[in-house]
């Protein structure tokens, strides 16, 4: 079918029926599968929603915006610990200290990007991974923060009215109401003027100011908002663990963050779906792999001290090949199929 608007050139769906179709069959899936899976199985499902939105507020800083950093997981630990000390000190509910969390990550995530507007790149990255470090050992030694030195602070479940989210079933409706309204504000986010603007500073940053676009206003604007998914994504960690700590937030969180934007597809919302259940499956799958085959080649114990250096060891080598050779990641293989299904037997 041959598009003659540019409305319809961007439409996410060709066919108004198509976008009503696929939207009625994914809500019926993601309501119904969690009344067929066990516990243990909606918790790793519960993990990937939390990741989703983390990956997806990444890859608007990364990925459309052009802005390396290796600060995720501390901006994510600054809304974690917002919300706990509201919640135990306030006794505040979960929708005051979500937002809380957001917004003071938001906050801390401007100030750390004040950089950019002097440095990108490598240099960028250095900064906010000294940013990483800096929030990291403030919350770890200010008392008033955490608690001391490697203590934890436990946080209640979230409540709607009299009903506690203690089930993972609850957790797990609870979360996908987070994703989807991250994954429609992304999207309304990217076709707006603030998204375009943040593509006009990814592609060519000097042009983009000749042009009339203020730098360092959309840089830390995308900073903020970057941050703000950052946040929310501790915050609803938090809850999910009922219980706040420091390690939950080290640098290799943010490795991770990267690794799923990278692998799922850099400038793509979609990519950030696939990236966050891949990166976050993936230990999962190579522990039950290696549970029911290692044990034929290695001894026992041989096989449970492998398992997490074969993680570290396929992230690394999964990193590499998407840069390399398909820098577009799990999204670009994804659209290769679908187009090849959409002109299928044919081959043009």
């Amino acid at each position: 079918m041959l598009k003659t608007s540019y409305e319809a050139d961007m439409a996410l769906y060709p066919l108004p029926i198509a976008r009503w179709t696929i939207a009625a069959l994914a809500a019926i899936f993601f309501l119904l599968i969690p009344l067929t899976l066990h516990e243990y199985y909606l918790s790793v499902a519960n993990l990937v929603w939390i990741a989703v939105i983390g990956a997806i507020g990444l890859n608007i800083l990364v990925g459309y915006t052009g802005q390396v950093s290796i600060g995720h997981g501390a901006f994510m630990s600054v809304g974690a610990y917002t919300a706990a000390n509201l919640a135990i000190r306030l006794g505040a509910p979960w929708p005051v200290t979500l937002l809380a969390g957001g917004l003071m990550a938001a906050l801390v995530g401007a100030v750390v990007g004040i950089p950019s507007l002097r440095i990108k790149g490598l240099y960028l990255a250095i900064a906010t991974l000294a940013g990483q470090l800096i929030i990291e050992w403030t919350i770890n030694h200010v008392t008033f923060i955490s608690g001391g030195v490697q203590a934890s602070i436990e946080v209640p479940r979230p409540r709607l009215g009299s009903m506690v989210l203690s089930s993972q079933r609850d957790m797990y409706y609870f979360l996908l109401v987070f994703v989807v309204l991250a994954i429609v504000g992304a999207l309304n986010l990217m076709r707006s003027r603030v998204g375009r603007a943040f593509i006009a500073i990814r592609d060519q940053d000097i042009a983009a100011e000749i042009i009339g676009i203020n730098i360092f206003r959309y840089k830390l604007l995308a900073f903020a908002i970057s941050s703000f998914y950052a946040g929310v994504t501790g915050v609803l960690y938090t809850y999910f663990l009922g219980i706040a700590n420091y390690e939950q937030f080290q640098i290799n969180v943010s490795i991770d963050y990267l690794a799923m934007i990278i692998i799922g597809g850099l400038g793509s919302i979609l990519g950030s779906v696939l990236g966050a259940m891949f990166v976050t499956l993936l230990p999962i799958v190579i522990r039950l792999a290696m549970e029911a085959f290692g044990g034929v080649f290695l001894a026992p114990q041989t096989v449970l001290n492998l398992i997490p250096n074969l993680r570290l060891m396929m992230f690394g080598a999964l990193i590499i090949f998407f840069l390399v050779v398909e820098p577009e990641g799990l999204n670009r293989l994804w659209r290769n199929i679908r187009n090849y299904f959409r002109i299928w037997p044919f081959a043009y």
